[in-house]
């Protein structure tokens, strides 16, 4: 296989990756992390997120430039039962989808790779049966979350977060894949990526725990080709956040919901790490000294 097409085909498989991601963790975050639905469904999202990685970083090392646009995702919303039916039929498509990939490549890493991910959709279909199986007929027949009690302004508020956060997430991870070769600095990178999405939950659960469905819309992603461009980007995001999270613990409405200034405290105590970290890789970067 010719080296565009196999990005174009990994990118296609990202983007399937990457639709299964946004579904599950909305799913999750709506049902709860502390119900055993809830956890289950974010602890399946998370080895979601570990398939996308293993394609990006194989991107990245190609040369190729990452697809950050979610696949459209089929799913019938009407009860818990038509979602779960629908995520089984979805990663049972994968899971042939991903073998014959497999037959299309020379690369033995590439070819274990899209094994797993046929081999581990496979098992996401059984864990989904699963937990239908399980469903109560009230269970099934219902839906996760409740009737909206937080202020259109301050969920409105919670979503910018929502969005600024998945951005900021999605752009690291691209500075990780694209500039790997610097295997240091992308590991640094990754690490804060992870960190982001804690704080993307922070916002996000709120939002889904007053029965509103979060909406992962990323921004415009930086695609820059220096690593040095990419640092003072994440620098500036980073600082940017900081300054609008200080005024937002402040807000009136928010000083009124306990858990979400605790999530906001930490949110931002953390930021001025990254902060200071990203400055230091900046300036440590312009000097060569890493």
């Amino acid at each position: 296989m010719e080296k565009q097409a196999l990005l174009d085909m990994l990118n296609r498989d990202i983007a399937d990756e990457h639709a299964a991601i946004i579904r599950y963790l909305v799913h999750g975050y709506m049902e709860g992390e502390d119900t055993p639905l809830g956890a289950s469904l974010i602890s399946i999202t998370r080895e979601e997120m570990w398939h996308m990685h293993w394609l990006g970083l194989i991107i990245g090392k190609l040369g190729g430039e990452p697809n950050f646009t979610p696949a459209p995702y089929p799913y019938d919303p009407t009860s818990r039962a038509t979602m779960l039916r629908s995520y089984i039929k979805y990663e049972e498509k994968l899971t042939p989808h991903y073998n014959e990939e497999v037959n299309k490549v020379d690369d033995l890493h590439i070819r274990r790779v899209l094994r797993r991910e046929a081999w581990e959709s496979s098992i996401h279909a059984r864990k989904f049966q699963r937990k239908l199986d399980k469903l109560s007929p009230e269970e099934a027949a219902g839906l996760p979350g409740e009737e909206s009690e937080l202020p259109k302004e301050l969920l409105d508020k919670l979503q910018a977060e929502v969005t600024s956060k998945y951005t900021e997430m999605l752009q690291h991870l691209r500075t990780s894949w694209v500039f790997q070769q610097d295997e240091n600095m992308g590991w640094k990178i990754m690490d804060q990526a992870m960190e982001k999405m804690k704080h993307l939950a922070h916002f996000a659960e709120d939002i889904a725990e007053d029965g509103i469905r979060p909406e992962f819309k990323p921004g415009q992603i930086d695609k820059s080709i220096a690593i040095g461009l990419a640092l003072k980007k994440a620098l500036e995001d980073v600082q940017a956040a900081r300054e609008r999270h200080i005024k937002l613990r402040e807000d009136s409405e928010v000083k009124k919901h306990s858990g979400l200034v605790i999530n906001m405290d930490i949110t931002i105590q953390q930021e001025e790490y990254q902060g200071a970290e990203l400055e230091d890789w900046g300036k440590n970067k312009a000097k060569g000294d890493v």
